[in-house]
């Protein structure tokens, strides 16, 4: 037998449309074959709560081993599955092409379709799922959307858990009167065309984070795009689908792999690139569509086209170069990188993207914040989301950076939040924002971070 982590990872199509997917025998047979041998493992003890979950859980049998462990209990190992794909892409030995052929985040995601199929489902989680329907309700009455959900005002924060189970004390993002699709056409920016990389063109996928709540990322993006002579134009078709991924909606997920493509494709075709706003969504659009629906080769087409933010203008530095006008940032940065970018295997482009910036020589933070999605602001895992984020919180207070950031931007905020119980005064020294900010702000095409 080979040893495992020797050739690059393979993920096979996930076969949800076959019956024996959901079959609860089938599928109890492979928790079993898998979670036996990460028992016997234990190399993704500190990745994530799961593995945590389910050693507890075996180590406290009656045999200490997985034969005295009821079925019913592996619920709670599924439920710690934030779906951030780095047990698999970065720390498990027998992934594929290993004989032992595990994906432990497919297993949880196979695990939550099933448990879907027989009808169980969570109301609150389903309605938070639906992010472009909560996107525009929330804008059209943005001020008392955001005065509610603010952590200081104890009152409305005390009900909406009691009735929501959201804890009070999760940071959730803000919501903007205007979208940016939207800004995009009231703001328009003509490329520079003395830049080396003049005649590139990219459409930049808003996602529903990009268009609803930080409009500040993708105008950053538009700005620096457009200083280096590329022509973008804004689109958010819809969701990629991530949030109900993550409850298991498979169907639901590839509906939305179809209905954004067909608004991405023809833009591909006309030679644009697609440049994803959030990592998460890039993760989808690059890997997990063309994983759930192979037999789209539109989707197939979509991913080879998509890059993440970071990625795209370090592919802009390296084949054509960046237009000159780059002054270094007043002070240091310190720079998490996310799961899903990690998972990418694109490697550490907001790094890169960070060290054209003159003399900035970034400190990273290779390590999970903890946030998970929707996973991490609600009761039952808060406490967890902040305990699984702390190492990542107390490095970035200890490298004392005047910038941290994040190309995900609710790690981001999970990151100033766990910074912020720490040390009560890191707020006012702090700034958690994405990297392409930082870029524009040292092009001098933004104001201050």
């Amino acid at each position: 037998m080979r040893e495992g982590s020797l050739e690059a990872p393979v993920r096979h199509p996930v076969p949800w449309k076959d019956p024996d997917f959901v079959n609860a025998d089938l599928l109890d047979e492979e928790l079993r074959r898998v979670f036996d041998i990460c028992h016997g493992c234990r190399r993704c003890f500190n990745l994530c709560d799961s593995f945590p979950r389910l050693f507890d859980l075996i180590d406290d049998s009656e045999s200490m081993e997985l034969d005295s462990v009821d079925s019913e209990d592996f619920e709670h190992v599924v439920d710690g599955c934030t779906l951030c794909d780095l047990c698999f892409m970065t720390k498990c030995p027998y992934v594929p092409p290993h004989e032992f052929n595990l994906d432990f985040p497919h297993l949880m995601l196979r695990y939550r379709y099933a448990k879907r199929k027989h009808g169980e489902t969570n109301f609150v989680e389903e309605q938070l799922s639906k992010t472009d329907r909560n996107g525009q309700l929330a804008r059209a009455v943005s001020p008392i959307v955001n005065w509610a959900t603010n952590t200081e005002n104890e009152f409305t924060r005390g009900v909406m858990e009691s009735l929501t189970g959201i804890d009070k004390r999760a940071s959730l993002p803000t919501f903007r009167g205007q979208t940016l699709s939207l800004l995009d056409k009231s703001l328009p920016l003509e490329p520079n065309p003395d830049a080396p990389a003049y005649g590139r063109k990219a459409v930049i996928y808003a996602t529903c984070y990009g268009n609803f709540n930080n409009t500040e990322i993708g105008l950053a993006a538009r700005a620096v795009l457009a200083e280096n002579g590329v022509e973008t134009e804004v689109v958010h078709p819809g969701c990629c689908g991530m949030p109900k991924l993550e409850k298991g909606d498979i169907e639901s997920t590839v509906q939305h792999a179809d209905k954004v493509a067909e608004k991405l494709l023809p833009w591909v075709e006309e030679g644009y690139d697609v440049i994803a706003l959030v990592p998460s969504c890039a993760l989808m659009v690059k890997f997990e569509w063309p994983l759930l629906a192979p037999d789209h080769d539109g989707l197939k087409t979509l991913a080879q086209s998509t890059f993440d933010v970071p990625e795209y203008i370090v592919d802009l530095a390296k084949k054509e170069g960046l237009s000159k006008g780059l002054g270094p940032l007043d002070q240091n940065v310190t720079v998490h990188l996310s799961c899903h970018a990690r998972a990418q295997n694109m490697g550490a482009k907001a790094v890169d993207m960070l060290k054209l910036i003159p003399d900035c020589e970034p400190q990273v933070i290779e390590r999970c914040a903890g946030h998970g999605g929707t996973w991490g602001v609600m009761k039952k895992n808060f406490d967890t989301a902040l305990k699984v984020g702390k190492p990542v919180a107390r490095t970035a207070l200890k490298n004392e950076a005047a910038y941290v950031v994040s190309e995900c931007p609710l790690a981001a905020d999970h990151i100033g939040q766990g910074m912020a119980l720490i040390d009560e005064d890191a707020p006012k020294t702090k700034t958690t924002c994405h990297p392409i900010e930082l870029f524009a702000k040292a092009y001098g095409l933004t104001q201050e971070t």
